[in-house]
């Protein structure tokens, strides 16, 4: 018996909390966030080394669960791991934005030699640096800071005072913009 609960009481209280999860009830929602958020945050701490990235996880979770709480089997022990497996593919979706990120980055501020610059090489890196020139700051100062600093996530916020959040933000702002201009620039008009 643990705090005047059985196991059988607590698993009963669990099943109660799946089942009215499955039925609609918002309340049953909040209570499953109060019990288990704290090991949804811890797992999505541990897997992916940021705060920021955990907390988001933590809260996608959670919205995940009520979208399909229709696929929860109301067991004893199926909800804790329901969670964590949502948890999961959050992960999975997170690192996956990180590797694509930095694969942009990587594409972008690659600087080849110069006696193997292509034209077209050499045109998206003249258009890169006009974009990055044109946009306001902070997003400027970022994408450089990020292109040509060659600095992490952290270390941007770090040195720009900023919330990482607004960082990856802006980072992902300005890697949209850039990948919409260089379309524009690639793009041949005598092809339509």
């Amino acid at each position: 018996m643990v705090s005047g609960v059985s196991e059988f009481e607590g698993r009963d209280d669990v099943r109660s909390l799946a089942s009215r999860l499955v039925a609609g009830e918002e309340a049953a929602l909040e209570a499953i966030f109060d019990r288990w958020s704290a090991l949804v945050h811890t797992f999505a701490l541990r897997a992916l080394a940021d705060h920021h990235d955990a907390e988001e996880v933590t809260q996608q979770v959670f919205v995940s669960a009520w979208q399909a709480r229709h696929t929860l089997v109301p067991t004893p022990g199926a909800l804790p791991a329901w969670l964590l497996g949502i948890a999961r593919h959050k992960v999975a979706d997170v690192r996956a934005a990180r590797a694509r990120d930095a694969r942009k980055v990587a594409r972008v501020a690659a600087v080849p030699d110069a006696t193997t610059v292509h034209d077209e090489e050499l045109v998206d890196r003249v258009v890169v640096r006009q974009v990055v020139d044109e946009m306001p700051d902070p997003r400027r100062a970022i994408l450089r800071l990020a292109f040509w600093g060659d600095l992490t996530h952290n270390q941007i916020a770090d040195r720009t005072e900023l919330p990482l959040g607004t960082v990856k933000s802006h980072l992902r702002r300005g890697l949209l913009e850039l990948h919409h201009r260089l379309e524009e620039v690639r793009h041949d008009p005598s092809s339509t």
